[in-house]
């Protein structure tokens, strides 16, 4: 079971991997077998190392990122948060701002072993 407080801890490393476009801190936040699912129609990314590439690729173009994250619920091993991330591209410095849920399912060591998220961009 995880508690507020270890949902809460988690998503704030996440938003610190986010924040400095680092996958090798984002990575061990999950189980060797994790999936993430970034959307609910594409298939996930299994593992650490899909979670890697996912991540180097998509916090590429990046820059000046702010997280935010509101915890949502907890029941038993399983975690629901509202986040909000604003950051510009690299390539066309056009602002952006998304808006998205967790549902984040843990595994004993505090790791995730099941990200699935919802978002919008505006």
């Amino acid at each position: 079971m995880i508690s507020d407080a270890d949902l809460g801890r988690w998503l704030e490393a996440y938003g610190k991997a986010w924040e400095t476009r680092d996958p090798a801190a984002a990575t061990p936040l999950f189980t060797e077998a994790a999936t993430y699912r970034k959307t609910p129609y594409d298939e996930p990314f299994r593992g650490r190392g899909e979670i890697a590439d996912y991540w180097s690729g998509v916090t590429a173009d990046q820059k000046g990122i702010a997280f935010a994250f509101e915890t949502i619920a907890v029941n038993g091993d399983t975690g629901v948060a509202l986040w909000s991330a604003r950051f510009r591209t690299i390539s066309t410095d056009a602002p952006v701002e998304l808006n998205g849920v967790f549902i984040l399912e843990f595994a004993d060591a505090g790791q995730v072993r099941s990200l699935r998220e919802w978002w919008h961009a505006r």
